[in-house]
């Protein structure tokens, strides 16, 4: 849809409301259903925004690595397979270079705050 506000402002407002209007007013196990309602908030907006490209990204590592074309969850079965079978060693760069790429996209949406994330996400 092209006409304002979208769905991630309409997400993020219901967040900020939360967070800025209502959670001053509540206390105890209120405060903090409604901080939870936030930051569920928060990550379906990452998910909207970041986990596509994340994925994105992952299954054309995974077609390089593997040199074969298929689903995410194919190809994810199908390194591991390999890996188990031998056929490409668990500690081979490429493979350590992909799981730590896909590591790094998966907590720029589920974890982005995490101190050890934005460490390493301020290197590249």
């Amino acid at each position: 849809m092209q006409d304002r506000p979208d769905v991630i402002e309409l997400i993020r407002t219901v967040a900020d409301t939360l967070r800025e209007r209502l959670m001053p007013q509540l206390a105890g196990s209120a405060a903090f259903e409604a901080r939870v309602a936030a930051n569920a908030l928060d990550l379906v907006v990452r998910q909207l925004t970041l986990a596509g490209p994340g994925e994105t990204a992952e299954l054309a590592r995974l077609q390089a690595l593997l040199g074969v074309e298929g689903t995410l969850p194919d190809l994810n079965r199908l390194l591991c397979d390999r890996i188990a079978a031998g056929a490409i060693a668990a500690d081979d760069a490429a493979v350590l270079d992909h799981l730590w790429a896909t590591t790094l996209d998966k907590l720029a949406v589920d974890q982005p705050t995490y101190a050890a994330y934005r460490a390493e996400a301020a290197k590249t």
